[in-house]
């Protein structure tokens, strides 16, 4: 995608090859530099009121194929596993660190500030790779990007992160095998951020700590949310 697109608006014909440079234009067209409010130590490219990207994903996004762009945002449960990791470096200090459902690469980048031997951010959506090297590049830390579906492989991760992942069931369905499986092999220790969505298990998760997140209300229910922040038992 060259130069900038008028006026916020999406260039469908743009977007529509997604190649490393149209989705790096793309985010930096369609996204500003801030810091979530709950991790101000750490930027990230995310859309505001001003950039009303995630309304566009009914009409616009959909229309030219773009996934909900769920890295454009810093949700409750991404923040609060951050925030944890931040005031805990233990858990995650010279350790290799897995995180699941990156979106932005927040919790990666967490990881990685925190002193993680290495960070393997991993997402199915082709747009966080850009995200999260853009992210990962203005905070000075870095990254590796897995772009598959790693739900139900073990690559000998120390520490397992995961942010915001039971808001489907179809999704938590498939996560609580993996994950008990991971936790069977008695190395990984799995920690899960999550601002009370509908599919958190109700069994089998020890709380480490509580945020109030502060969020937007575009995206959620409420301006602030409860966060907690779980240890796979």
């Amino acid at each position: 995608m060259e130069g900038s697109l008028p006026h916020g608006r999406l260039d469908a014909g743009s977007v529509t090859a997604l190649t490393p440079n149209s989705a790096r234009q793309f985010i930096l067209d369609n996204t500003a530099l801030m810091a979530p409010p709950h991790v101000p130590e750490i930027l990230l490219h995310l859309a505001d009121e001003a950039h009303d990207l995630w309304q566009r994903t009914e009409d616009e996004l959909v229309e030219i194929g773009l996934p909900p762009p769920f890295w454009a945002f810093a949700w409750a449960g991404g923040q609060g596993l951050a925030r944890y990791v931040l005031d805990n470096p233990g858990t995650v200090r010279g350790k290799r660190v897995l995180d699941f459902a990156s979106g932005s690469g927040l919790v990666a980048i967490a990881a990685a500030k925190a002193g993680a031997a290495k960070v393997i951010a991993t997402d199915i959506d082709p747009f966080c790779a850009t995200a999260i090297r853009l992210n990962s590049e203005i905070n000075g830390v870095g990254t590796e990007f897995l772009g598959t579906d790693c739900i139900g492989t073990d690559a000998g991760w120390d520490v397992v992160l995961a942010g915001d992942v039971f808001y489907d069931k179809s999704f938590a369905d498939r996560l609580m095998p993996w994950f008990a499986t991971l936790k069977a092999r008695g190395a990984a220790e799995i920690l899960v951020g999550d601002p009370g969505r509908s599919y958190l298990p109700k069994a089998g998760l020890e709380p480490l700590s509580v945020y109030e997140v502060a969020v937007t209300r575009a995206l959620e229910d409420a301006l602030v949310k409860h966060t907690t922040v779980w240890r796979f038992a």
